[in-house]
């Protein structure tokens, strides 16, 4: 359907009641993004064994995004903590397995034992975060060196956690905790240093803290590099980040497996001419056999934002996948079907349920989908799929195309379907009717059209499988297909269920070009009619 690589969603301001002050401060927004590289002409490069997903440059924007420090995956999203004093949740936006977008950031401030913001940098300088089995996370923060626990993180500090002290006694003040991972009865907590005299990391399990010393590989060693942040497996089994910078070359980064006996194993080092930054955070994401690294950079509150010159840095999030938990290069990256739960089944919601509408049915091999057309609302595309349907166009064509999302709730994504651009049965395009404009919105159970551009749609649309409002209209993009959007002009009432079965279909992994290759449909699914049927009786006044 969409031409477009990434899934952008709504861009809108958390309002909390006045009863809840300690989240006052806590927003949701859609930041400005654009896509990077690891190397130009690349896209799957391989670095020692890591193989390059794709990756997004983050824009400061309106809330200052910067100086993130740490990262972690928890439930389809990255959380973070910065160098001011603030957590953040990135929702990443995969698609073919590749991350091509951050489609939402929340916000808020980190807050003391009292509930109260912890002010500058003295305070408030978090440099890593991981969460417990309990549901507890730990921060840690340097200057004034700690690890804190929090029940949430949009909520006070409940204590501390003090079993690295020994590690951190005598440590300078911009030279503490950067490295904070949770195992199955075990963290791995690491310091900003390397000196072969001096243990930078320890393990502290139930029967006290055990040190070691954690050498930086060959490659960054000579560079200065240093433990910034670390992932762990439930086994024990820990991904290191190590960074480095010289005024001379920039950045370089290292990944170190480290066993649960302390034995290392470089995964790979990554140096100039490769696109980097100064790397401080490491999440790891466990799915389906395979295991993927995210790395995310600190810009120091110095971010280039469109206006490169020297000293100017950069939040970069960049994806990896292991190399042996891969599947071969260049072989599609099909996402596996979820089942359907009752919450996909429920019907899409009207949002101005009172306008005029005009209700269809597609009849198709695997059930009826009963559709709300929005003809006041966006009376020239409901217009259009009516002729379809009235001159029964739609008669014999097929659900083609499933794309699936790999992010929470599951199933997500889109199912498309109608003429494919066959010649006997399409009709002029139409004019386009955004979403700025209809006040409709891409949210579960929409109905939209597809469209090359602005003005090109005719007769294949698809069917949102959850919220999608990414591809609503966006007035302040400077990409006229984003600034205009994607047409809504219906919404599925009865029958969800059809939707989510068709979309859970098998997958051709040969099928398809470019973005849409994995994601076609090995058997589409005939819509044997497509009918007007009667519209419900108003409700009563």
């Amino acid at each position: 359907m969409f031409g477009r690589m990434t899934i952008r969603a709504a861009l809108t301001v958390l309002f909390l009641a006045l009863a809840a002050p300690l989240l006052a401060q806590t927003e949701e927004f859609l930041p400005l993004t654009e896509s990077v590289e690891l190397a130009g002409g690349e896209p799957d490069r391989e670095t020692g064994e890591l193989i390059f997903r794709g990756g997004v440059a983050i824009a400061p924007d309106k809330a200052g995004i910067g100086g993130i420090s740490g990262l972690a995956w928890h439930e389809g999203a990255l959380y973070a903590v910065s160098d001011d004093g603030r957590w953040l949740v990135l929702t990443p936006e995969n698609v073919q397995g590749r991350l091509v977008d951050v489609s939402l950031v929340r916000l808020g401030p980190l807050l003391d034992e009292r509930g109260r913001k912890l002010g500058g940098k003295q305070r408030g300088d978090a440099e890593s975060l991981t969460r417990l089995a309990s549901g507890e996370w730990l921060v840690a923060f340097e200057q004034e060196h700690r690890i804190w626990r929090y029940p949430a993180l949009d909520g006070a500090s409940s204590g501390s956690e003090d079993g690295a002290a020994a590690l951190i006694a005598g440590a300078e003040a911009n030279h503490g905790i950067e490295t904070l991972a949770a195992y199955d009865g075990g963290l791995l907590v690491c310091g900003e240093w390397v000196d072969a005299a001096r243990p930078n990391c320890t393990r502290i399990t139930a029967t006290g803290a055990a040190p070691f010393h954690l050498p930086a590989p060959e490659g960054i060693a000579e560079a200065g590099g240093v433990p910034t942040d670390a992932a762990c497996k439930a086994d024990g089994t820990c991904f290191v980040l190590l960074r480095s910078y010289r005024p001379d070359e920039g950045n370089r980064a290292a990944i170190v497996e480290v066993a649960a006996d302390n034995t290392a194993k470089t995964l790979a080092v990554l140096a100039p001419p490769l696109t980097l930054d100064n790397f401080e955070g490491l999440a790891l994401r466990e799915e389906a056999g395979r295991q993927f690294l995210y790395l995310v950079s600190d810009d120091n509150f110095r971010n280039c934002d469109g206006n490169e010159r020297p000293g100017c840095q950069r939040t970069l999030l960049m994806k990896f996948e292991i190399a042996g938990t891969a599947p071969p290069p260049g072989a599609p990256q099909v996402v596996a079907a979820a089942p359907a739960t009752k919450s996909t089944a429920r019907p899409g919601t009207r949002p101005f349920p009172e306008a005029a509408s005009v209700r269809v049915v597609l009849d198709t091999e695997m059930g009826a989908i009963t559709i709300a057309l929005e003809t006041e609302r966006a009376p020239v595309t409901a217009a259009n799929f009516l002729r379809y349907v009235d001159e029964k166009r739609f008669d014999g064509t097929v659900f083609y195309r499933a794309m699936r999302l790999d992010r929470e709730p599951r199933p997500n994504g889109l199912l498309q379907g109608g003429t494919q651009f066959d010649p006997k049965r399409i009709l002029p395009p139409i004019v386009h009717e955004p979403t700025s404009l209809t006040g409709l919105s891409h949210t579960h159970g929409a109905l939209s059209m597809a469209m090359g551009e602005p003005g090109s749609a005719n007769g294949d649309f698809s069917i949102m499988i959850e919220d999608q409002t990414g591809l609503n209209a966006d007035p302040a993009a400077t990409d006229p297909v984003w600034r205009n959007g994607y047409a809504v002009f219906g919404y599925v009432v009865e029958g969800m269920d059809v939707v989510a079965a068709i979309h859970a279909s098998e997958i051709d992994p040969a099928k398809g070009e470019g973005w849409m290759k994995g994601e076609m449909l090995a058997k589409p699914v005939r819509i044997i009619s497509a009918r007007r049927a009667p519209s419900p009786p108003p409700p009563a006044p």
